[in-house]
């Protein structure tokens, strides 16, 4: 069903759609305000996988030594 789902003309359409809306002066602007996004994304995303899962856990799910030898 979505097989074909963007053809040439699909994008070419898409792009003239682009340009009439915003002005040819802000699509690279645009263009490069989503790219710095992008980048940032990125390195926030490894940033977490490199701290690990225990460190998006919070202070809850790591229990203090005293609480720990009490039990």
């Amino acid at each position: 069903m979505l097989r074909n789902a963007f053809e040439p003309w699909h994008l070419i359409l898409i792009i003239a759609v682009l340009v009439l809306l915003f002005g040819s002066k802000k699509l690279p602007d645009m263009a490069r305000g989503l790219g710095r996004s992008m980048r940032i994304l990125k390195a926030e995303a490894k940033t977490l996988k490199a701290d690990g899962p225990d460190a998006t856990a919070g202070p809850e799910a790591t229990p203090r030594p005293e609480t720990a030898a009490r039990h």
